[in-house]
């Protein structure tokens, strides 16, 4: 699947609760009334970073992810997202309706086996 860096005025609700008709948002297909807006890539974030393993923490208002990729008895944070438990909720059912495209096409995913924070050898405070 391919990027675009054109997204719908109301982001979160065109793709969380349309992303199925992303390709007609690509082409210019839009429903009636809605506009698009340009969404540039800040020259501070780099490429894609690979993460084998994650931490979720949250409080009242917030959810707070931290990617890391662990290699051997080493490793290192790739990146770290901070939304509202609303945003977050859109989040998680567009990676379960991905996954389950996925699994549609190419066949069952078997879950890895992750490391411990005993493993990791911290404890993130956020």
């Amino acid at each position: 699947m391919g990027c675009s860096n054109v997204l719908s005025n109301q982001l979160s609700t065109f793709y969380y609760k349309k992303y199925n008709n992303l390709n007609n948002y690509m082409n210019n297909q839009l429903p009636q009334g809605e506009k698009k807006i340009e969404i540039k890539i800040a020259d501070n974030i780099p490429g894609a970073e690979y993460a084998n393993a994650m931490q979720i923490n949250h409080n009242k208002d917030e959810m707070h992810m931290m990617f890391l990729n662990i290699m051997g008895g080493s490793g290192r944070v790739t990146g770290k997202i901070i939304t509202n438990p609303g945003h977050f909720k859109r989040m998680l059912a567009a990676m379960q309706d991905n996954l389950k495209k996925y699994e549609d096409q190419f066949g069952e995913v078997k879950e890895s086996v992750g490391p411990t924070n005993k493993e990791i050898g911290f404890n993130a405070k956020n």
